[in-house]
């Protein structure tokens, strides 16, 4: 078992999920609530890295996190080195990559909330963050959870976008699924095998604890 990889995959899970967590509640309720036209149009545009192939997205990533890049340039005089090829480079790709499957599961969660409740909120007048507060994040709160969950267990197995934007440096980027693919790329088939394995459970738990949390009751399904 790569321990250093393991341990890396698991802080670069924990801080993807904690900064998705707020920007991901108050997409989700605008999405849900919302009757822009172009409300389809946003909802494509953040759905697209479930579609998009990892490498064409890993690869627009490291050309916009890169040092020839403005944000890659302003970040190199600042730190002294690029956002690719590094732990904060491989955060933010992650961050973007994971949209998708911390929002997906929020925006239903948000959906699922009956109009009635909404409408009583505003006529005892209940402002709009006392009313996200007090009514919907609880809940919305099997939703929020749930996309948690997802962002964390998918970022620990992510691979293309993850070896495009940070590479495999050992203790700087190489996560649990790079690490197995060296192994593998070295004829380790035990230590690949053992890895993967560990990487197989935490999924199939992530799955039925989801599966869990999105048993909304009935009731939270009807609207107005």
């Amino acid at each position: 078992m790569d321990w250093p990889a393991l341990w890396l995959s698991v802080q670069l899970s924990v801080a993807t999920a904690v900064i998705l967590l707020p920007l991901g509640v108050l997409a989700a309720r605008w999405l849900a609530s919302s009757r822009h036209p172009l409300k389809p149009v946003f909802e494509a545009m953040l759905a697209l890295p479930l579609v998009l192939p990892p490498t064409v997205l890993g690869f627009y990533l490291l050309v916009a996190l890169g040092g020839e890049s403005l944000l890659g340039g302003l970040f190199q005089q600042v730190f002294g080195h690029t956002l690719a090829f590094s732990f904060t480079g491989l955060l933010v790709a992650s961050v973007v990559f994971n949209i998708p499957f911390a929002l997906m599961p929020m925006q239903r969660a948000f959906e699922a909330i009956p109009l009635d409740l909404m409408d009583a909120a505003r006529t005892c007048g209940l402002s709009r963050w006392r009313t996200l507060w007090r009514i919907e994040l609880p809940l919305a709160r099997r939703g929020i959870l749930s996309g948690m969950i997802m962002t964390a267990a998918h970022t620990m197995g992510e691979f293309g976008v993850v070896l495009m934007v940070g590479g495999s440096i050992p203790g700087e980027t190489r996560t649990i699924a790079i690490s197995i693919y060296d192994k593998v790329q070295a004829f380790d088939m035990q230590s690949a095998g053992t890895m993967s394995a560990t990487l197989l459970a935490l999924s199939m738990l992530t799955l039925l604890v989801s599966a869990w949390l999105l048993r909304v009751p009935p009731a939270l399904h009807q609207r107005g």
